[in-house]
């Protein structure tokens, strides 16, 4: 542990009740915490089976890159360093290899 030696030295009394007059000075009243609304929360979450249909969705699909490959097994697009093998111009990445 490192001491600054030119620092004004304080009793450790002092020490102490300045620390704790901080602490109570920094807290906040028990009441103050986060108002949530459950109805608010409830909207937020989507139930099984639930109607979707007038829902959009719009994703940017990207074609597979000229160092990718998709596995004929799991059907994942992986970089070519996860080529594991080629059989019959099937290609099979690193993990579905064994």
């Amino acid at each position: 542990m490192s001491v600054d030696y030119d620092a004004p030295r304080v009793a450790p009394e002092e020490e102490t009740r300045d620390s704790l007059e901080e602490v109570k000075s920094n807290t906040t009243p028990a009441g103050a915490a986060i108002d949530v609304d459950e109805a608010d929360l409830a909207e937020a979450f989507e139930l099984p089976g639930a109607d979707l249909s007038n829902e959009e969705l719009l994703v940017q699909v990207i074609p597979v890159q000229s160092d990718e490959f998709t596995c004929s097994s799991c059907f994942l697009v992986h970089h070519r360093s996860q080529l594991a093998k080629e059989k019959d111009g099937s290609k099979y990445c690193t993990e579905c290899e064994g």
